[in-house]
């Protein structure tokens, strides 16, 4: 069969045999966020190399899974899969999205090939992908690869041209990381199955069963590749390839192996993860909307729930931070992108996969009774808004006081694996910038300290652990910590109206342009528009700064109106003015208008983000900007179905305007509904129950209840 009969061979039996059960699945598209953003008018400036796009994965993996099986279209680059390259190297069995993981890369392949050369070119015409299933056919080698999976083991079925020998390449040398590959074993232990080990401090363990017997295994290799090969016998039908994986021992990998896959078909597990991923999704029923908006809506809920990723074994063990194996009574999960989607997707999580989110807390919890600290990332403290908002919304399977404890010490205790420059906050209640002579969008961490971004964060981060800490009765600490709430004001400079960087002897910096993205001097990937309006905790006392509620909202006109310089720096990608909706700290901005008696501006802001800034770029399949863990995406279901978190730690929502007629929402053992009264953009009244809620919040226990939210509009 040449390779164009047999290319569309394999759309006619996808056609026929492949395609999901009808239901929200079917909605699903895992490829957006994939595409990359080139052109000028939507990026916000002329591009000289790739802007950073969503960098999501559209292989198969179930709910905050283990394994994540993918195509890898470039090493070191975001997931590994970008959509305008044109070859497939091989298939991760691990991705977050970002520039690491990336486990275990596999090729099936026939003939020859070296080190230097085994990529095959491939087509989107003849590629497909659903929650939990993912296929492509290689060109080069005439073969066509699918995959499913399920919580820790990878299934590969890859159909070969008849006559051809059936070969696969483990090409471990490699992960997704942009530095050398760790150590790896590789062992063939009987007559069709194999094992192995790959990386260091975080290793991963894996046991291969195949539906073929292996005639040999050899190796090729250049400076950096050093790639096993597998060749098998020959043999009529596909090669079918059962992985099961751990990150504790092969010995486990194979328990997990023969735990959940070893007895199913490839057909059986697919339907399985589909199930799975059908049950999620039906959590939040959308009725009305265009079709594209109920696309997109589910969507994004897909792509909220792929991290953090499970870490312990079927039996519950798992390698803990010092490298112990050990068995808590929970199951292990990865830290949570914190920084990147404390705003609103750990929300999320709570809310519609508690019991994962209380293991997640344990997780932290577990690694902070050995670092002493509970655990950041990136930049801030975000921990504290995560698990303040997670207790306070009724999950609390977890010990809670030393959750608190851990927090605590975050807040009072300088230490690296903590906040930095504490000290100086804690005796200033700000943090000074050091004096840079000449800072670009390049300035390094060592060089400058992202000051004035700390200092906001820390105080909005001191009122999550106060919240806690007046839950838990420890009065002292709470007047202590919401003293501290308002540090944000003491890098405010009335002068001109920003958050701005003050040096050591108190001096603001000069010069000062507060367009200018300079990455970590005074903010952290944003500029002085985009965070002065950060106060989560006071949007009041924030906009008390200011002469009055007129120059307020003239001051956040601004920010929508000045245009983008045309900067070109990381993360900075799709602008409304200065706004910048392709990073996490312009997300809370807009809602600010609700505080001046504007809500219909929020609300066209709203809008304008969600029609425009999801299904960008030539395919429609590209995002403002990285998705970090599902941040960006579950900024859109948010606000799709008429709430948003604009205080995580905050057990309430703040009311907008859904984009459905109707959603009905499970949480915990019952159903609130949303419904929206007429077409307009401007609320004009809002009830709860038939009772008429004063403001523009929902509290979470209302919401608990079960009753019908209503939101009138004009």
């Amino acid at each position: 069969m040449n390779k164009i009969t047999f290319s569309w061979a394999v759309i006619l039996v996808c056609l026929i045999g492949c395609s999901s059960p009808p239901g929200l699945t079917g909605l699903v598209n895992p490829f957006l966020g994939t595409a990359t953003l080139w052109d000028s008018a939507s990026l916000g400036y002329k591009p000289t190399h790739r802007a950073w796009g969503a960098e999501v994965f559209p292989g198969a993996s179930l709910p905050n899974a283990m394994v994540q099986v993918t195509p890898v279209t470039l090493f070191g680059s975001g997931s590994g899969y970008q959509y305008e390259d044109t070859v497939i190297f091989a298939f991760f069995h691990t991705s977050m999205g970002h520039w690491n993981l990336g486990h275990v890369p596999i090729l099936p392949f026939t003939g020859e090939i070296t080190a230097d050369n085994y990529h095959s070119g491939y087509s989107h015409e003849n590629e497909s992908a659903k929650p939990g299933y993912y296929q492509v056919y290689l060109e080069r080698y005439g073969i066509n690869a699918e995959m499913t999976s399920t919580l820790r083991c990878a299934y590969h079925k890859f159909t070969y041209r008849n006559g051809d020998d059936k070969k696969l390449l483990l090409n471990l040398s490699r992960t997704n990381s942009r530095r050398p590959g760790g150590r790896f074993t590789f062992k063939q232990e009987n007559k069709n199955t194999f094992s192995g080990s790959q990386g260091t401090g975080e290793s991963i363990y894996f046991y291969a069963v195949a539906n073929h017997n292996i005639k040999s295994v050899d190796s090729v290799r250049n400076n950096r590749e050093r790639i096993t090969i597998v060749n098998f016998a020959g043999g009529k039908g596909a090669l079918e390839l059962k992985i099961g994986f751990s990150f504790v021992s092969v010995e486990k990998a194979k328990k997990n192996l023969e735990a959940e896959m070893m007895s199913l078909t490839f057909a059986q597990v697919r339907k399985e993860a589909d199930r799975t991923w059908e049950e999620l999704l039906s959590k939040i029923r959308v009725t009305g909307g265009t079709e594209k908006q109920r696309r997109t809506f589910y969507s994004c809920l897909y792509r909220s729930f792929l991290w953090p990723a499970l870490r312990s074994d079927t039996d519950g063990e798992f390698t803990d931070q010092r490298r112990n194996v050990v068995s808590r009574g929970f199951h292990y999960y990865t830290n949570p992108a914190l920084w990147d989607d404390y705003r609103n997707k750990l929300v999320l999580l709570g809310m519609l996969s508690p019991d994962v989110t209380n293991d997640i807390i344990n997780s932290m919890t577990d690694r902070a009774k050995i670092s002493r600290f509970m655990p950041i990332y990136f930049h801030g403290d975000h921990a504290s808004p995560f698990i303040t908002g997670s207790y306070l919304r009724g999950l609390r399977d977890y010990d809670v006081d030393s959750a608190y404890y851990f927090m605590l010490r975050n807040a009072t205790v300088e230490n690296p694996r903590a906040r930095l420059y504490l000290d100086e906050y804690n005796e200033r209640g700000w943090i000074a910038e050091n004096d840079v002579k000449n800072p670009t969008t390049g300035t390094e961490v060592d060089e400058a300290k992202a000051a004035v971004t700390k200092t906001l964060e820390y105080a909005y981060d001191d009122y999550a652990v106060a919240l806690l800490a007046k839950e838990l009765g420890d009065t002292d600490n709470y007047n202590m910590l919401m003293q501290r709430t308002e540090n944000y004001k003491n890098v405010f400079d009335p002068s001109t109206g920003f958050m701005r960087g003050r040096l050591e002897s108190g001096r603001w910096v000069e010069p000062f342009y507060p367009d200018y993205p300079y990455y970590v001097f005074m903010y952290r990937e944003a500029n002085a528009w985009q965070s002065t309006f950060f106060a989560p905790h006071d949007p009041e006392g924030l906009v008390g700064l200011y002469p009055g509620n007129q120059a307020f909202e003239q001051k956040l006109d601004s920010l929508f109106i000045v245009p983008w310089g045309g900067y070109e720096a990381y993360n900075f990608t799709t602008f409304i003015g200065q706004y910048c909706h392709g990073n996490q700290p312009s997300h809370g901005v807009p809602y600010m208008y609700y505080f001046v008696g504007k809500q219909e501006k929020c609300q066209a802001l709203l809008d304008t983000i969600m029609n425009h800034f999801y299904n960008m770029g030539r395919e429609g399949l590209a995002y403002a900007g990285m998705d970090d863990s599902g941040g960006l995406s579950a900024w859109y279901v948010f606000n799709a179905i008429g709430m948003y978190t604009l205080s995580p730690a905050d057990p309430e929502y703040i009311v907008t305007i859904p984009l459905f007629d109707k959603v009905v929402f499970s949480l915990d053992d019952t159903q609130f509904t949303i419904s929206k009264r007429n077409k307009g953009r401007k609320i004009t009244g809002i009830t709860y129950d038939g009772q008429k809620v004063e403001g523009f919040f929902i509290t979470h226990d209302d919401l608990r209840r079960g009753k019908e939210l209503v939101i009138t509009t004009e």
